[in-house]
């Protein structure tokens, strides 16, 4: 199956290019806002979170008055990644140098992790690094002030969360509360996966933010100049199909399925890898000393290293070994099961290779910014999803098929970030000026006419636009073919105004015009002065013609480009989900189905046979093609109730 996705990048160079202090773009651009007590960096993977925080932290304690720096990462492995690192000899004022007592990130039991912390905070030391749970265990038994004049850097920020029940979240919001303390969040993706935000609005306005999105960051690269994203189907168990798509010429991690998961098929996780180690080649021996798998490739006998991060008892070697890797030779296939997604740095992956259904958003971004370092051994980068062909009479297809709708979602708004920003202005019948590259004039667009509305329309929307694409309401609302001005002039306000509270009517209404505008540009026929432009958008031309708001809000954008999608997997198992989709949302009654029968027989009379068509713009059809499948699922169900008797 080909990509669904598939994005070209210039190779300017200049995202990884450095400047006179030696930061790259998105770090200089972070260290503009060193001064800011409360600091959100929005960044993807491999664009130098890790340094900038660095920076602004060495800035902090030498020329702004703080005493300390604590620095929280989720797992201990990526706590290597804010080592000892040497900036001055490119041009920095200082060195970022940690005394290794005080890198938790290290094996220790959590009581001694604790006990660690608090000598810290006691100490002349400056740095700290440790996990997101022992800062969790440290505060409760610190008072908030105890953290005035600190520096708290939170990475991978969306395990933060505005639920009462999130332990992470009470620590910030006590700090913000009732301390002076200094915050710096980080993350590659700022959504959870889940509908509870990241932060409240109230607490989210306090941070002023920088962003740098994915197209920014992989657009600047010197050698990767694609990405690719695609979804291909197995039948039976994965096992028996992952030899099709694992290259392994390719550096490529592989993340196994859950073991409770159907996918799994409630294999051991260990006789998952087992059989995977067979598929690649036969067993030459198994490093002591760093634990690296050497198997010798079936078809050439080429030795193959593998990384076995699923089993527990030698992990920590092995983890070690992958923190000092610095040769492409080096290791060549990793697999892992819960591991090597966030944070976890192997510049010459080439090939993230998932099997089975994602439901996070979260997840797929940090599972595909492994493979989007730039690196000299290659120019293409791959995400792989493999997934089970949905059975319409498995029990489980229901589960199957909404976590493959949220997958598509995914992919959806993935399509969003890597494509080129444009930038839009309110077009002015006096403007005689020339339009600048990449800016698109529009008639009836509201400029931002306050602060705060530029705020969000400059640094919010990518996440504006993900909010919508993960709203139940709206997803459900698009996907079951309602009116597109009501999804547009309804529901789309209500998040807009649940996300940001503080706005007026008039600052919704800029917010609302931008996302639709930004959303329906990759679907929208648009006519440019002296003639027609084409723009190449995820393998395919669109036609870039002059907009009108009154055109898009009779355009649906999520809706359109779920069928856009839909069409690209154009195959007999997209249809499987798509029906099985409806059968979900349905609310069609036995009796109306009946009632309904006699007209769907008509229609397919005077239409030479044809079916109606779920995804038909006319409701009249659509409620018909609904009646198939509501009638076919019930005689699956009768069938399997015969069977089952």
């Amino acid at each position: 199956m080909p990509d669904l996705v598939h994005v070209t990048y210039a190779q300017t160079g200049k995202s990884t290019s450095t400047n006179e202090m030696g930061m790259r773009a998105m770090q200089a651009r972070a260290f503009e806002q060193r001064t800011s007590q409360y600091l959100l960096i929005k960044a993807p993977p491999a664009s130098g979170k890790s340094r900038a925080l660095m920076f602004i932290g060495l800035d902090k304690l030498h020329n702004q008055g703080v005493d300390k720096v604590i620095v929280a990462v989720p797992e201990r492995s990526i706590g290597g990644s804010f080592g000892h690192t040497d900036l001055s000899k490119f041009g920095f004022f200082a060195d970022w140098d940690i005394n290794p007592h005080y890198n938790l990130c290290t094996s220790a039991s959590t009581k001694s992790k604790v006990k660690a912390f608090k000598e810290f905070l006691d100490s002349d030391e400056k740095i700290l690094i440790c996990t997101h749970a022992t800062l969790r265990f440290a505060y409760q038994e610190l008072e908030d002030s105890t953290f005035d004049n600190t520096l708290l850097a939170i990475d991978e920020f969306h395990h933060v969360s505005a639920d009462g029940d999130n332990v992470l979240g009470d620590v910030l919001r006590a700090l913000i509360e009732n301390s002076t303390a200094h915050i710096v969040a980080m993350t590659g993706s700022y959504f959870r996966g889940d509908s509870v935000p990241v932060l409240t609005p109230e607490d989210e306005m306090k941070f002023d933010k920088v962003s740098f999105n994915y197209y920014e960051q992989l657009n600047g690269y010197q050698y990767l100049k694609s990405l690719g994203i695609g979804y291909h189907f197995y039948k039976g168990h994965y096992l028996t199909a992952i030899d099709e798509v694992l290259d392994t010429d390719k550096k490529t991690i592989v993340h196994i399925p859950n073991v409770n998961s159907a996918e799994s098929g409630r294999e051991d996780k260990y006789d998952q890898v087992g059989a995977i180690l067979d598929l690649i080649g036969e067993h030459e021996f198994t490093d002591p000393e760093t634990g690296v798998i050497h198997l010798k490739r079936k078809e050439d006998g080429k030795i193959i290293k593998v990384a076995d991060l699923v089993e527990e008892h030698e992990r920590d070697k092995i983890q070690a070994f992958l923190r000092d890797i610095d040769d492409v030779d080096d290791i060549d296939i990793i697999i892992a099961l819960g591991m090597a997604k966030e944070g976890f740095d192997w510049a010459f992956c080439e090939h993230a290779l998932t099997v089975g259904y994602r439901n996070s958003l979260t997840e797929i971004v940090q599972i595909i910014g492994r493979c989007t370092r730039d690196s000299n051994n290659k120019t293409h980068a791959q995400f792989t999803n493999l997934i089970a062909e949905p059975d319409a009479s498995n029990d489980q297809v229901n589960y199957a098929v909404n976590n493959m709708l949220k997958a598509i979602t995914c992919s959806l708004l993935m399509e969003q970030v890597l494509a080129p920003n444009f930038k839009f202005k309110a077009k002015n019948p006096g403007d005689t000026d020339p339009t600048p590259p990449g800016v698109i004039s529009i008639g009836g667009l509201k400029e931002p006419s306050t602060k705060r509305t530029k705020q969000i329309v400059e640094t919010d929307l990518d996440d504006l636009k993900a909010s919508i694409l993960q709203d139940d309401n709206i997803v459900k609302a698009s996907a079951a073919g309602h009116d597109p001005e009501v999804i547009n002039t309804v529901l789309i306000p209500k998040l807009i105004e649940k996300k940001y509270p503080d706005l007026t009517k008039d600052e919704v209404e800029e917010i609302r015009q931008r996302v639709v505008v930004d959303s329906a540009i990759s679907t929208s026929d648009i006519k440019e002065e002296g003639g027609k432009k084409f723009v190449r958008m995820a393998d395919k031309f669109i036609n870039i013609d002059e907009l009108h708001i009154d055109l898009i809000d009779q355009v649906n954008p999520f809706q359109k480009a779920f069928e856009i999608l839909s069409k690209s997997v154009n195959t007999d198992t997209l249809k499987l989900i798509q029906e099985s989709i409806e059968s979900t949302r349905m609310q069609m009654t036995k009796e109306e189905a009946i009632a309904l029968w006699p007209k769907v027989q008509e229609f397919v009379k005077a239409n030479s046979g044809r079916h109606p068509d779920i995804n038909s713009r006319n409701g009249r059809e659509r409620e018909l093609a609904q009646c198939i499948i509501y009638l076919r699922r019930l005689a699956q169900e009768q069938a399997a109730a015969q069977g089952a008797s």
